[in-house]
């Protein structure tokens, strides 16, 4: 892959000037654009702002862009489908030379990707499959199964056996590949027994308020397997808010400067470590390649690291990996 940032742009003169032309056949990928005069806009949404982890995530992204001289338009649907669905046919409507998604419903996004491969737009999904990838260029996301599986193996190093609750979110991918590494992992073994599993929207605020529900339930569990780490954050702020003694493992899934700081202080077991910072800019820098007619990879798969206090020494606090 060859970085584009710092190329040289076209003189001043000729900023005013934008033509595209757009000639393809029955599949996207084979779609071929073809820009001449800068700068070009690009757009990205993704499924919510409210996590720090797309903020990262994003600058990664416009980083590379605006490098090129270029500039990003980002959305935020604040988990709602509909409006990102919008979103992008505002995209489309301002002539984007590309679109991020990371989708609300990896389902339910499926009008706004038939409709950029109708305008002849290319799509780069990030962090989150959607649901028909044959509608994208390029899939750049973390190893979200493998940090299920690490999670599960840590826990398994340290009790013998275990009721476990696991919040998900099953309407995002990530989250649910994330929870399939776990369930993998102890499928077979009749130590571990997941007990519960509810949807916590992937937030902090709805992960608490789900909690609370099965604290009130009166169920007694030792794990707590969380989609992301809001979603961890948000079950040991339920727990520490009932005054629950009793020692629970809490792992999340981000590597978020939050989540690293509840490790250090003892809340949070673990935390599968992403790179959002990474997975931007390779997605900006795969655009950049497709526009420039060269051949980029379908699927990209960033590497995860579990954090734990055996560790954390090796990660700064308050940065993103």
């Amino acid at each position: 892959m060859k970085r584009l940032i710092g190329k040289l742009l076209l003189p001043a003169v000729f900023l005013s000037f934008f033509t595209v032309m757009i000639y393809g056949c029955t599949a996207f990928r084979d779609v071929k654009t073809i820009y001449s005069g800068f700068p070009r806009k690009f757009g990205a949404t993704y499924m919510t702002m409210n996590n720090p982890y797309f903020d990262v995530l994003n600058d990664g992204i416009k980083e590379v862009v605006e490098a090129n001289g270029d500039f990003l338009i980002t959305r935020d649907p604040a988990q709602d489908q509909e409006k990102q669905n919008s979103q992008i046919y505002e995209m489309i409507e301002l002539g984007v030379a590309a679109v991020f998604l990371n989708p609300v419903d990896w389902k339910e996004v499926n009008p706004a990707l038939i409709a950029c491969r109708e305008a002849g737009i290319p799509v780069f999904n990030v962090d989150t499959h959607v649901y028909d990838t044959e509608y994208v260029v390029s899939v750049i996301a973390s190893d979200n199964y493998n940090a299920g599986v690490q999670c599960a193996q840590d826990m398994m190093s340290k009790l013998d056996s275990a009721d476990i609750v696991i919040l998900d979110q099953p309407i995002i991918n990530s989250i649910t590949q994330r929870i399939k590494g776990f369930t993998d992992t102890i499928r077979g073994n009749k130590n571990y027994n997941v007990i519960l599993q509810e949807a916590a929207g992937g937030e902090l605020e709805i992960a608490m308020e789900v909690m609370n529900r099965i604290i009130d339930s009166g169920v007694t569990f030792e794990v707590v397997m969380g989609g992301n780490d809001p979603t961890a954050i948000g079950a040991v702020a339920a727990l520490e808010s009932r005054h629950v003694d009793k020692k629970i493992l809490i792992y999340g899934v981000d590597g978020s400067p939050d989540g690293k700081m509840m490790i250090k202080e003892g809340y949070l077991e673990g935390t599968s470590a992403q790179q959002p910072s990474v997975i931007g800019t390779i997605a900006a820098e795969v655009a950049y390649d497709y526009l420039n007619k060269e051949e980029v990879k379908e699927n990209i798969v960033v590497p995860v690291t579990l954090i734990t206090k055996d560790n954390l020494d090796d990660f700064t606090i308050d940065g993103w990996q």
